[in-house]
């Protein structure tokens, strides 16, 4: 699959898609329309993607834009072979000042990966024995559990008294969602990016999410795609060590595009979507997965709500991981040593309203670093007259 290709025909499809870019002609980043015909400037009315998405008619600005200030054939061209800032007009993450959060053990299913991590205690060799344990055990019970439910609760009693109790069976199928951190505003990679796997892992894998464009009112104003990078080994030895496993230069991923919410692109739409995975590894490994909304424990009204209200403001908005069904089992190297990335790893997430998100794998000490933050965008904004 072509990701420049694959993105034009997303585009071509129809919908109204925003996103962010480097302009070496206007000295900084632009936010965008972006059209099959081209990307068109919205920075003068819009300083920030976060004023954009904040304002009372997204959809209805992206349509107004009238100032063409790139192709998006030679946008996602230039992108892909990008390996730092400021060489040529490029693509960016589509998001700026928002907060970047995620829920985990969205799905109910996906849950019990989360249990196997821990009773490993990150190590994947145990993973496989434990793994037949629990089929054992539960079965196909989590098929169609909803959390908070009486019937969740039986299935949770059902664990513990089988000794597979876990912090994460709460979450999982528990009233409450999980809500993280996942990396800090200004931080996310885009289509073409590095993505960042910490030195001390060696058990890691994507995963394929949905991310929700939510505005400071709480009102879910788009989607885009995201990598939520995952480090198994880290999170399985202690849930204390999310931030480490999950924050992390260039663990971020989201793109290429936010496709706005209007008539052909609604909620609904959004929790029935499709996302296949793809990694194709420099040994000529090829692992490929799919995680689907329809199969969500938690609906994207619930998550956004637990994520922003009265208990908690997000005053420039906020971009929300949906957490995701794929939990890659298949072993790459040793039998029952499952899957883990391996350096060069090509990392392709797609969903044909969406578009194609592609990133390939190195260390977070080794990709290029991060130092365009909230304080050099302000600076940058301001030199050229925007603020």
């Amino acid at each position: 699959m072509d990701p420049v290709q694959a993105n034009l025909d997303t585009l071509a499809g129809g919908g109204r898609f925003v996103g962010r870019m480097w302009s070496c002609a206007a000295g900084g980043p632009c936010v965008v329309a972006v059209r099959p015909d081209g990307a068109y400037d919205l920075t003068a009315a819009f300083p920030t993607m976060s004023d954009l998405l904040a304002s009372d008619d997204p959809a209805g600005a992206a349509d107004a834009a009238e100032k063409r200030i790139g192709d998006p054939d030679e946008l996602l061209r230039a992108t892909l072979h990008l390996r730092a800032m400021g060489d040529d007009d490029h693509l960016l993450a589509p998001a700026d000042l928002q907060a970047l959060k995620a829920c985990g053990v969205t799905f109910a299913r996906s849950m019990v990966e989360r249990v196997i991590e821990e009773q490993a205690e990150g190590d994947p060799a145990k993973a496989d024995a434990i793994r037949r344990e629990v089929a054992e055990v539960i079965g196909d019970s989590l098929r169609d559990v909803v959390p908070g439910s009486a019937q969740a609760d039986k299935v949770k009693a059902l664990l513990i008294e089988k000794g597979l109790w876990s912090q994460y069976l709460e979450v999982g199928i528990g009233p409450d969602a999980e809500v993280f951190t996942k990396s800090q505003p200004m931080a996310a990679v885009g289509f073409g990016a590095d993505i960042g796997l910490h030195p001390i892992s060696t058990w890691n894998n994507p995963e394929p999410e949905v991310v929700l464009a939510v505005a400071p009112t709480g009102k879910i104003v788009g989607a885009c795609l995201g990598n939520d990078v995952n480090l198994r080994d880290v999170e399985g030895r202690s849930a204390l060590l999310l931030g480490k496993a999950k924050d992390n230069n260039g663990s971020c991923s989201i793109g290429p595009f936010i496709r706005l919410l209007d008539d052909t692109f609604t909620l609904e739409t959004i929790a029935g979507l499709d996302l296949t995975l793809g990694v194709d590894g420099e040994d000529g490994f090829r692992l490929d997965g799919a995680s689907s909304m329809a199969e969500a424990s938690r609906t994207p009204e619930d998550l956004a709500g637990q994520m922003i209200g009265p208990h908690h403001q997000y005053p420039d908005g906020a971009m929300l991981f949906l957490g995701t069904l794929f939990a890659p089992t298949e072993d790459r190297d040793e039998p029952g040593a499952g899957f883990t990335h391996k350096l060069g790893d090509i990392v392709t997430i797609a969903a044909p309203e969406l578009g194609l998100l592609t990133n390939r794998v190195g260390l977070s000490t080794g990709i290029p670093p991060w130092t365009f933050g909230t304080g050099a965008l302000m600076r940058n904004l301001a030199g050229r007259g925007l603020l």
